[in-house]
């Protein structure tokens, strides 16, 4: 079994994250790290590696793998980095970024996914994230300041509040679109002084709605 895994994971760096332009080295090296089949139920320990969408519960799915590749290479993370996660999902991609982050601080609003994230997380001896039940859409105390946010699911547009909570550098990646539209588009919005933003385009991609974030008021002008 671990030398079907160890492969399915050679795999999945080999022909399909590396293939779709993660070339970051530090981003490889995590997914080539971090055991993706912890994350699942055991019964679906053997498709752990695939690039598909995996249920996780709650109706809620883990994002493919070339997706968490292609997130992660996007925020440009640094070892001294405080980063804000918006829905933690199975915690994998939380484990990913506490490997290449200082911090990192993962809200969930399904009270079982978190539950059940922080656990996992735990047991592999994570120690630098704080997963909490807590729903994004809504205020919540948290730090005053990120050097990145990612947002786990899509959102029609971003929040003006969570652009402010970055540092001036900081970077914030989400997939933004209408969840009946044909497509969404990943982008990166980065602050460059206290009143100034930048916006890029990454790629188009589709993943299930954030929850609550339809009605979150997401006024903004560049």
């Amino acid at each position: 079994m671990n030398h079907n895994i160890n492969a399915a994971r050679s795999n999945m760096i080999e022909q399909q994250v590396r293939p779709w332009d993660v070339l970051d080295q530090r981003v490889l090296d995590v997914l080539a790290e971090v055991p993706r089949e912890a994350f699942v139920e055991p019964s679906r320990a053997g498709v752990a590696y695939s690039d598909f969408p995996l249920p996780i519960g709650h109706g809620q799915h883990m994002l493919k793998p070339t997706l968490d590749g292609r997130l992660l290479q996007s925020l440009s993370l640094l070892l001294t980095d405080r980063v804000l996660e918006i829905g933690t999902g199975s915690g994998y991609l939380t484990n990913c970024i506490a490997r290449l982050a200082a911090h990192c601080e993962s809200l969930e609003i399904v009270p079982e996914l978190a539950a059940s994230a922080s656990a996992r997380l735990s047991e592999l001896g994570v120690s630098n994230v704080a997963v909490r039940e807590a729903d994004g859409a809504a205020e919540w105390s948290g730090q005053d300041t990120y050097d990145a946010i990612l947002f786990g699911g899509s959102v029609r547009d971003v929040p003006e509040r969570f652009l402010r909570l970055l540092v001036p550098g900081g970077r914030l990646v989400a997939i933004t679109g209408r969840a009946d539209g044909p497509t969404m588009e990943a982008v990166l919005h980065t602050r460059i002084h206290a009143d100034e933003w930048v916006t890029e385009g990454l790629f188009d991609t589709r993943v299930e709605p954030l929850l609550n974030f339809a009605g979150a008021p997401t006024t903004f002008v560049f």
